[in-house]
């Protein structure tokens, strides 16, 4: 299959090799998996020019809304993006990504844009692995600003996290009413916090939520960044704020690899795709494992008739396991 990826066509931007390149990246077939390797090695050198930005934020906080009117702003600046949305549940539920994509309604009909829903696995790691991978095309394809949309719920904002340069987090007005309803652990991977719909009704309360965050930073520790953590009012309904956003991004990106820390943590994204890319591949191994499954099918059957029980069972997995790895 690899051999059929004109590889060419997609590093000159061509979007219909870039698609056929993805959807054999998200392949779980076996065999395929010395193609892949094949491919990302050749595709490598033309990636890592790109910035990473993370948009997070609950359902409801408008993120789709936000990033067409940014991927729009940044088209019109000269750049190409391409947008990847993370969402565990979309391999049970079908996800809210293809509603979110018809309503990117700037990008999804633009050239110079690229909108891809995250491959469904059974795992948040397959998810965050692929998606780095995916994300790695997208580079080699010349998009030179990935945006990485999450629920906003879950372990997805940790994943992302790992794959990008700048982490957004959207809220309502009104949320800073309330810390304490805020998971503090997203509050902490935030470089920039964005009071989103800040217009109409809601602007009274859109200028109360940003200045409670802002005198709320003293609360969470320094970043290693160096950079303070930032507070902004977007309204993208009336196309306000975004190009100012954009800017601390910029500001952000300058001051850091000034400082080391950017380089730093593109090698801390990479450690952390290794770690789950390897648990990843050992996963897959083991479930496309006969004897392993032969073992596990056998060991249902006798927690089912009550021969033995779950630790029991897990104790004679360990063993068999770790024959095969010595064998």
């Amino acid at each position: 299959m690899h051999q059929q990826i004109d590889i060419p066509a997609l590093l000159d931007g061509d979007r219909n090799a870039l698609s056929r390149a993805i959807t054999f990246i998200e392949s779980n077939r076996p065999g395929d998996r010395e193609s892949k390797w094949a491919l990302l090695e050749q595709l490598l050198p033309h990636t890592g020019k790109s910035k990473r930005v993370a948009i997070s934020g609950a359902p409801g906080v408008g993120k789709s809304s936000f990033i067409d009117r940014l991927g729009a702003y940044l088209i019109a600046s000269g750049h190409r993006v391409g947008v990847l949305a993370i969402d565990p549940s979309s391999s049970n539920s079908g996800g809210s990504i293809l509603g979110d994509r018809t309503r990117m309604t700037s990008l999804s009909a633009h050239s110079n844009a690229f909108i891809r829903p995250s491959p469904a696995t059974d795992t948040l790691g397959g998810i965050a692995a692929r998606s780095k991978e995916v994300m790695l095309l997208m580079e080699a394809a010349g998009y030179d600003i990935i945006l990485i949309e999450t629920v906003g719920v879950g372990q997805s904002e940790v994943a992302a996290r790992y794959m990008v340069d700048y982490f957004m987090l959207l809220l309502l007005p009104g949320a800073g009413d309330d810390l304490q309803g805020i998971k503090r652990g997203i509050m902490e991977m935030a470089d920039l916090l964005i009071v989103h719909k800040s217009d109409g009704d809601q602007l009274p309360l859109a200028q109360r939520t940003a200045q409670h965050f802002k005198a709320a930073m003293h609360l969470f520790p320094p970043k290693p960044s160096g950079v303070p953590v930032e507070v902004a009012r977007v309204s993208s309904l009336q196309n306000k704020g975004i190009e100012e956003v954009w800017q601390r991004v910029m500001k952000y990106v300058d001051t850091t690899e000034k400082n080391g820390y950017f380089q730093r943590w593109r090698r801390s994204q990479e450690m952390h795709w290794l770690e789950e890319g390897s648990m990843q591949i050992l996963l897959d191994y083991f479930k496309n494992s006969p004897e392993l499954q032969s073992r596990l099918n056998a060991l249902k059957s006798q927690i089912l008739s009550g021969d033995t029980n779950p630790v029991a069972a897990l104790h004679t997995i360990d063993h068999f396991i770790k024959k095969l790895l010595h064998d």
